[in-house]
């Protein structure tokens, strides 16, 4: 073995050994901050925002001819809530960081098929529950659903209103210039001038965009009584899925 021969193979030994480390360094998971691990692009940390520690969740209200529905969805939210958020509950009169309220409005049973004696075969029960996410510091709806970026500003429209007319949403033009002579191009149309404000004193805010209507969630859950399944399975199943999407929609966005 020459000189060069051996040289070259301690380098590669020492090569490789760096290589591997590195390697080593990428595939092991690294620890954050909050005691998580991360590993190629993968957290164990819940998919939950870490600053809402604790939540309310009244009772839902119910407006339909189902009585007791209201009770069970309840405890099945607040029971998902505890298995799967690190979010802890908190009862009427507590503090807390968020609140959940609910309203079952909509219970419909079909019937997908029938036997010969046109008894019900198989079944289907559908509930559908409007819900309100509310940040009780600032007051925020988390529930409503966020523009999109490609969405355009509301266009508020700026034309003169007929005489004696009050169009609501329209803004009143203003025109200058003297009285246009018969034939001539239209006047120029200007917005209205806008009050005035006192030197020194802060232009006053824009009002806050007004809450969104509730968001609205449906599931449903199908039985067949030839199988020993009844409308209260199917209900019971029903509730179990709609307490699995209402936690599911308190994630955070991606």
């Amino acid at each position: 073995m020459t000189p060069d021969t051996h040289f070259t193979r301690r380098h590669l030994l020492r090569w490789s050994g760096a290589v591997a480390c590195a390697g080593l360094s990428v595939v092991l998971p690294a620890c954050d901050t909050d005691g998580n691990f991360t590993l190629l692009g993968y957290t164990t940390a819940p998919n939950y925002d870490p600053k809402y520690k604790t939540i309310r969740v009244p009772i839902f209200q119910n407006r339909t001819f189902r009585r007791g529905l209201e009770f069970d969805l309840t405890e099945a939210v607040v029971r998902e809530i505890e298995a799967k958020t690190p979010m802890k509950i908190r009862t009427a009169g507590q503090p807390a960081d968020l609140e959940l309220c609910g309203t079952i409005f909509v219970v419909t049973k079909n019937i997908l098929n029938v036997n010969q004696l046109n008894e019900v075969r198989e079944g289907e029960m559908v509930i559908t529950v409007e819900l309100v996410l509310r940040d009780l510091h600032t007051g925020e709806v988390l529930s409503r659903a966020g523009r999109r970026p490609t969405d355009a500003p509301p266009f508020e429209p700026l034309v003169p209103p007929a005489v004696g007319v009050n169009v609501p949403g329209v803004r009143e033009a203003v025109v200058t210039g003297p009285p246009a002579a018969p034939g001539a191009p239209p006047a120029t149309l200007q917005p209205p001038p806008a009050d005035p404000i006192a030197l020194g004193q802060p232009r006053p805010a824009d009002p806050p965009p007004p809450p969104g209507p509730p968001l609205r969630v449906s599931t449903s859950a199908t039985f067949v009584p030839e199988l020993g399944q009844s409308t209260t399975s199917a209900y019971q199943a029903a509730i179990n899925k709609l307490a699995v999407q209402i936690v599911s929609m308190m994630e955070k966005p991606w």
